[in-house]
Parts: C-alpha cells; sequence; structure tokens
C-alpha cells in the first residue's frame, strides 16, 4: 500500500484483547459528534451510518487477523488506513495516508499534527475502558 504519510504510536498492555475489540473500545461502533466533524466534515471521508459488524466507528472493517485489524475509509481527494495491532503485550496504531489529489494533502497536513496530539490518548483511554478505570467515553 503505497501512503503519503505514515505515523505510529505504541503502549505497553497488561489487558488482552482482540484488536477488533481495542478498535471498538478507542473508536466506537458509530462515530462521536468530533470525529464525525473531521472525519465527515473537514476530510470528506465516507463513513458508514449506524453500527455495523462489518465497520467500526463508520470505517469500514478492510482486513482482520487475531493480531490486527485494519480499517479503511476514503474521500475524493484521499484515503486512510488505520491499522490497530494488539499482540505480545503491546497495542499499537498505525496511520497511512494517500493523497489521490492535492485537496488531500492540504486538507491532511494541518490536521496530521491534531491526529499525533490525540493519537497516544486514544490508545491509553482504551486501555484504561478496558480495565475497568473509566467506565465511559469523553
Amino acid at each position: 500500500m503505497h501512503a503519503d504519510y505514515v505515523d505510529h504510536f505504541f503502549v505497553d498492555v497488561d489487558t488482552a484483547a482482540a484488536p477488533e475489540r481495542y478498535a471498538r473500545v478507542m473508536f466506537g461502533d458509530v462515530p462521536s459528534v468530533a470525529e464525525r466533524f473531521i472525519w465527515q466534515g473537514l476530510l470528506q471521508l465516507r463513513l458508514i451510518a449506524g453500527p455495523t459488524p462489518t465497520s467500526v466507528a463508520g470505517w469500514r472493517i478492510a482486513e482482520t487477523t487475531p493480531r490486527w485489524i485494519r480499517l479503511e475509509n476514503r474521500s475524493h481527494s484521499l484515503t486512510v488506513h488505520l491499522v490497530i495491532h494488539a499482540a505480545d503485550g503491546r497495542l499499537e496504531l498505525t496511520t497511512f495516508v494517500r493523497y489521490d489529489r492535492s485537496l488531500g494533502r492540504w486538507a491532511w497536513v494541518p490536521l496530521s499534527a491534531v491526529h499525533r496530539r490525540l493519537a497516544p490518548s486514544v490508545l491509553t483511554d482504551a486501555i484504561a475502558r478496558l480495565d475497568g478505570r473509566v467506565t465511559s467515553q469523553a
């Protein structure tokens, strides 16, 4: 998969869970208002409506294994893959973005700074929710 932008975040975990479970705890079955604003409003990604067994927060489950899950979404100007890898005591989130048109770069570059600030807390918050330290998603 060709990517113009890649980032990678990880945390060590004590709680074992399947990658899809981690993905659903991180992002929910349907996107939050803030996620919808960024993904659909700013990035123009095409979100799947409602909770489905083949999507996470409106993103299509493109591929899944016992160790990782790949979520995929597209707009007219970019393609995004989120890979959640959960194995060997580590939870990882890798983002791949391909600019299909120049507008994709224009949209993603400023938002990537926000993404890099938020991604670590997405991982740690998911672990806290699975460990039972947090009972609801803020």
